[in-house]
C-alpha cells in the first residue's frame, strides 16, 4: 500500500483510488500529478500512466479519474492544517515537505507584495514526489572518493541530468561518510549538510526523514552559500555536502570551505563535463581543479547509471581501479538501478 502519510493528506475519493493501485506501480512511481479538471497521472522513471476510478493504470486519459476542485482543496487544507499563514515561507518556495520526506509542490495564482511572491492562492496543480532511500547505492563509488592513504574524503562533484539519481547517490555518500565504512577502515566523520530544497535529508519539523548518518548536522531550507559559511563558522565539519551548485555566490563559499581544510561533496545538473563547462560559474570552479573526483551519472541504460568517475586533477577515468566479481565500476549502475536509484 502507498505510504499512509501520503494517503492521509488526500481527499476520500482520491484515497480510495490510490489504495487500489497494484504493488508493482506503488513500488516504482516517482510522482503523483494532480491537476484540477484533468486526469490523475503517475510518473515512473521513464514512463507515465493515468489512473482510473477503480485504481487501474491506463494510457488513455479519457479512462482516467479527473481531479476535482474538492480534491485539490482538501489536500491543500490538510497540508496547511487549515491555516495558510503558518506556512508562508513554504508557500513562497512552492513546496511543502511532509512526514516521510515526501515533497508536495503546487502551483496556482501568485500573491505579490512589492513585486515578489508572498504566497499562493487558488491552487490548481499539485505534484507529490515520492521520497525513496536506496541504502548502499553508493557502494561502487565509495572506494574511489576515499583517500586510502590519508583516510579522508576527496573533494567530489557529481554531474547528472535531472532525474538521474544524483540526490539519491549524494544522500548515501553522506550517510556512509558520516557512519563510517568498516570494510574500508574508514571511520565516520562530522558532516555538515546544506539541504536548501529539503531533498537530501527531507527534514520534517527539523528532523531528517532520511538516514543521512550518525554524525551529520543538517541546515534545512538554507541557501547554499550562506549555509556553507554558517557550517564553517559553527559546526567544525570534516565534510560539507550540498546539492546543485550554480549561482555566482556559490564560488566564494566553495573557496571558503576549501580554505578551511574542509572536504566538499556537491552536485551539478548536466550531461557531462563538456556540458557543465558551458555555465560560467561551474567552468570557473573546474578551471581551478578544485574537485579531485568527478562522478558522471546518466539515465542511458537506467536511472543512476555511472558513466564515468574522473580524476579531477589528472583528467583520467578511474573506473578500472575498482574490481568486484570481475566487473568494473561502470557495471554497478545496473545493479543499483534495480534498487531504484
Amino acid at each position: 500500500m502507498l505510504d499512509r502519510r501520503i494517503l492521509e493528506i488526500c481527499s476520500t475519493p482520491l484515497r480510495r483510488i490510490l489504495e487500489r493501485l497494484p504493488a508493482s506501480i506503488i513500488n516504482n512511481f516517482q510522482e503523483l500529478r494532480l491537476r484540477q479538471e484533468r486526469p490523475l497521472c503517475l510518473r515512473c522513471v521513464q514512463d507515465e500512466f493515468f489512473v482510473t476510478i477503480d485504481g487501474r493504470v491506463t494510457r488513455n486519459p479519457r479512462e482516467a479519474y479527473f481531479i476535482t476542485k474538492s480534491d485539490i482543496e482538501k489536500i491543500f487544507l490538510n497540508l496547511t492544517r487549515s491555516s495558510v499563514y503558518t506556512l508562508d515561507e513554504e508557500l513562497r518556495s512552492g513546496f511543502i515537505t511532509i512526514s516521510g520526506g515526501h515533497r508536495v509542490g503546487f502551483t496556482g495564482e501568485a500573491v505579490l507584495q512589492n513585486g515578489r511572491v508572498k504566497s499562493l492562492k487558488n491552487v490548481t496543480s499539485i505534484n507529490i514526489r515520492i521520497s525513496r532511500e536506496v541504502e548502499g547505492c553508493a557502494d561502487p563509488v565509495m572506494p574511489l572518493i576515499i583517500d586510502p592513504v590519508l583516510n579522508t574524503v576527496y573533494h567530489t562533484l557529481i554531474i547528472s541530468p535531472p532525474g538521474c539519481g544524483k540526490t539519491t547517490l549524494l544522500r548515501d555518500i553522506v550517510r556512509q561518510i558520516s557512519n563510517g565504512i568498516p570494510s574500508m577502515g574508514f571511520k565516520g566523520v562530522n558532516v555538515g549538510l546544506v539541504d536548501e530544497r529539503s531533498e537530501i535529508a527531507a527534514c520534517y519539523n527539523g528532523v531528517p526523514q532520511h538516514d543521512v548518518g550518525l554524525r551529520t548536522d543538517v541546515l534545512d531550507r538554507c541557501p547554499k552559500a550562506e549555509g556553507m559559511y554558517m557550517l564553517v563558522r559553527s559546526m567544525a565539519p570534516h565534510v560539507i555536502a550540498t546539492d546543485e551548485l550554480g549561482r555566482a555566490e556559490d564560488i566564494a563559499a566553495v573557496e571558503e570551505v576549501l580554505n578551511a581544510g574542509i572536504k566538499l561533496i556537491t552536485t551539478v545538473h548536466g550531461a557531462d563535463l563538456e556540458d557543465i563547462k558551458k555555465r560560467p560559474v561551474i567552468e570557473q570552479l573546474l578551471k581551478k581543479t578544485l574537485f579531485h573526483r568527478i562522478i558522471i551519472l546518466s539515465g542511458t541504460k537506467a536511472v543512476g547509471t555511472v558513466e564515468d568517475v574522473v580524476d579531477g586533477l589528472k583528467g583520467r577515468s578511474l573506473l578500472k581501479k575498482v574490481k568486484r566479481g570481475g566487473e568494473d565500476c561502470k557495471s554497478f549502475g545496473r545493479n543499483y538501478n534495480r534498487s531504484g536509484l
